[in-house]
């Protein structure tokens, strides 16, 4: 009876091993793959999503100005038409 516990004893640690070394190879497998994608994108030159809300807010406001001096040049050449 005490060899069979020994086996099972065995048996078990054989298993709790092998569910360490998975672990392992899965948590190296999804940094290599993390590795991989960020190599990827950083050749495609693409821009982060701050970045581009950045680039937006300042056209927006770019064209809010323009807007405004537009309305600026109309009214003072209406009024120098008087």
């Amino acid at each position: 009876m005490q060899t069979r516990n020994k086996i099972m004893d065995d048996i078990s640690q054989l298993m709790t091993n092998a569910m360490g070394v998975a672990q392992g190879a899965k948590e190296e497998a999804e940094t290599a793959m993390k590795s991989m994608m960020d190599r990827w994108l950083a050749d495609r030159d693409l821009v982060t999503r701050e970045e581009f809300d950045a680039v937006r807010a300042m056209a927006q406001k770019a064209r809010e100005e323009n807007a405004a001096l537009e309305a600026r040049i109309a009214a003072l050449e209406t009024s120098g038409d008087d």
